[in-house]
């Protein structure tokens, strides 16, 4: 999607809510700038908004480069990069709350008002989460080694996957 005041890719989707209804902006970095900088007046009531929050975390220093750097980053469990988090809005295993903690702390306590769970847990889930990573990271290891035509590493792996998948299934 493209900017709605120039030909640059809109990075940045703002919905306002006013007493005339619901507006939606598609921006670039440089206009979404801007925008926020104007919602910014000193006459504005104290409660945050939505566009001041923006303005804020672009001030903070999230620029263009920061971004793209972070966007290459990607989990050693999982391969997950976090532009593809950013593009599917999902992660690729539990690993990635750890990987990518500092850049989903904010989102997470701007959603859910709080950074640690306060409400009830399974009582098996830890060790099955564990497990669930575990497969992952071996099954993108072994299809690594095959890539690479290491089938001995390769076959290795699919034995502790096997071993892995037999002790879940005797519980």
């Amino acid at each position: 999607m493209k900017c709605q005041k120039c030909h640059k890719p809109a990075t940045f989707h703002i919905t306002e809510i006013t007493d005339d209804g619901v507006q939606e902006l598609h921006l670039c970095e440089d206009h979404a700038r801007d925008y926020l900088a104007q919602s910014e007046q000193p006459h504005q009531p104290a409660m945050p908004t939505l566009a001041g929050m923006l303005a804020q975390h672009l001030k903070i220093g999230e620029t263009a480069e920061e971004l793209a750097r972070l966007d290459q980053r990607s989990c050693p469990a999982c391969g997950i990069t976090f532009y593809e988090f950013r593009n599917q809005g999902r992660l690729g295993c539990p690993h990635d709350y750890d990987y990518f903690h500092k850049e989903l702390l904010p989102l997470v306590v701007n959603i859910h008002g709080e950074k640690e769970h306060v409400g009830k847990r399974p009582k098996r889930s830890a060790e099955g989460s564990r497990r669930q990573a575990n497969l992952i990271r071996l099954r993108r290891e072994m299809k690594e080694a095959v890539d690479r035509e290491d089938y001995e590493r390769a076959s290795e792996l699919r034995d502790k996957i096997r071993a892995l998948e037999n002790e879940t299934g005797d519980e």
